[in-house]
């Protein structure tokens, strides 16, 4: 397709790695990051990524962000209402299409598509459908960067937060945990890429337990 998009942003790396997709395809021209904030923790909803991180990924991938505020612990619902606002304010801006890093996932899918009907943004997907052993070794390989934020201590020993996703990580994972954690294994950050006109410097910080989930703790390293 042509014309503009906004992108769903994690601040992970499949989420970096459809707009770096788009790029070299030459599809959408991404004109907004979207991220989720919970307002209590004051950053990026699942992923626990600080909104210093968020907004300096923005300034150096070079894009405009718009944030969703939302409540801890918060409901579809509550999540919906936060989101309306910003899809009336894309439509109002001339914005084309909706970019989501989701990679197989039939009902998250099917969530964002309803999330946009009748919108007239058109829902798009640029990573679906790759065969994740393949999609985490060419993210590394064409040289994405990123560091583990979350696991889900059920599926993954502790000391796996806090690492950086690379050949080693994916190597030493378990056979049943997918390389690219959409199942909800793991989330990270993402600190480099061809997306990025900078890398982003981060200190790491404390490591926690918090509602069933282990969380790293990273900082921009001038900020440490």
């Amino acid at each position: 397709m042509a014309g503009t998009a906004w992108l769903w942003w994690s601040s992970g790396k499949d989420s970096a790695w459809a707009l770096e997709v788009m790029r070299r395809n030459g599809d959408a021209t991404v004109t907004g990051l979207i991220t989720t904030v919970t307002e209590t923790f004051d950053r990026v909803s699942m992923h626990a990524v600080r909104r210093e991180i968020l907004h300096e990924q923005a300034r150096s991938a070079g894009i405009p962000l718009h944030e969703i505020r939302i409540s801890h612990p918060s409901t579809n619902a509550h999540y919906e209402a936060a989101v309306a606002p910003l899809l009336a304010r894309a439509v109002e801006d001339g914005v084309d299409a909706m970019a989501f890093g989701d990679l197989f996932l039939d009902d998250i899918r099917s969530y964002r598509e309803g999330l946009l009907d009748g919108t007239g943004l058109e829902p798009v997907f640029p990573v679906w459908g790759n065969v994740t052993e393949d999609l985490a070794t060419e993210m590394i390989d064409g040289g994405l960067r990123a560091v583990v934020t979350c696991i889900d201590p059920m599926r993954l020993p502790a000391d796996f937060a806090g690492r950086a996703y690379d050949a080693e990580f994916i190597s030493d994972l378990p056979a049943d945990v997918d390389p690219c954690g959409e199942n909800g294994e793991f989330h990270t950050c993402v600190c480099d890429g061809p997306f990025f006109a900078n890398p982003i410097d981060l200190h790491p910080g404390d490591v926690v337990e918090r509602d069933g989930f282990v969380f790293a703790d990273f900082r921009l390293k001038e900020c440490s």
